[in-house]
């Protein structure tokens, strides 16, 4: 387990050992600095590795004009690093081992945000594209030698991320879907990984046009921006408000 907070980290392999009776080796880095690599190339010296999962990801904090992301030049250095950077440097430390054994399994976790362009998301939703691109361009380097590399573009998934609190069925559990996830490995290089995403995904790739998933994209986006900017400053002319009382 690879992740920022080793506390995190000890929580969830205290948890794995409890129920699987597994022991769980744990590496804590920041996938936002492009220095930590040779710290995890040492951890896993020695290591079989038989499956990679690259999930690590960093999202907008609210759907956003590009030139008015905030702090913007370290905005888009961090979202390659966590988003991009990390997706191949750490197939670049695990699959030579697997090419060596001729078996192994790479998930590389893209998003439904990367299939088309999504505007106000439009640097996250370029990421998640060349996660895409990347895992299906290695598939068919790498297919014949017994190892298996897919894409998974998700959509909403009720995580900590995405803010969605009350699952649905077409917002999963994180169980629910991986569970229907990874019945597709080694069936699809490609996958919505559940089947009302896969739905979801054949409507506004192949349906609908393009430019009207775009432009409906862009439009719900704003509304969103427009909700969060009002609630932002609700909440300085209430801190404002209550600073002036003291």
């Amino acid at each position: 387990l690879i992740s920022r907070s080793q506390e995190k980290l000890a929580d969830v392999a205290a948890t794995l050992k409890e129920l699987y009776s597994v022991e769980t080796k744990t590496i804590a880095v920041d996938f936002g600095r492009s220095d930590i690599y040779s710290k995890i190339e040492e951890g896993l010296a020695g290591l079989e590795i038989g499956v990679l999962v690259n999930n690590v990801g960093v999202s907008y904090s609210y759907p956003e004009y590009y030139l008015h992301i905030p702090d913007l030049e370290n905005f888009i250095t961090n979202m390659i690093h966590v988003n991009v950077t990390s997706v191949c440097q750490m197939t670049r430390l695990v699959l030579p081992r697997m090419a060596d054994r001729s078996r192994g399994v790479i998930l590389n976790i893209s998003s439904a945000s990367g299939m088309y362009p999504v505007p106000l998301l439009t640097v996250y939703s370029a990421t998640k594209a060349f996660v895409d691109f990347f895992s299906r361009g290695l598939q068919e380097e790498y297919r014949r030698q017994g190892i298996i590399i897919q894409s998974v573009l998700p959509f909403f998934v009720a995580t900590k991320m995405t803010r969605i609190r009350k699952p649905t069925l077409d917002k999963p559990t994180p169980e629910r879907y991986v569970a229907a996830e990874l019945s597709t490995v080694g069936l699809q290089s490609q996958t919505n990984g559940y089947f009302p995403h896969a739905v979801m995904g054949w409507v506004t790739t192949k349906l609908v046009p393009s430019s009207i998933v775009i432009f409906l994209g862009a439009r719900m986006n704003r509304l969103q921006r427009t909700g969060y900017l009002q609630r932002r400053r609700l909440r300085e002319q209430r801190n404002g408000a209550g600073l002036k009382s003291e």
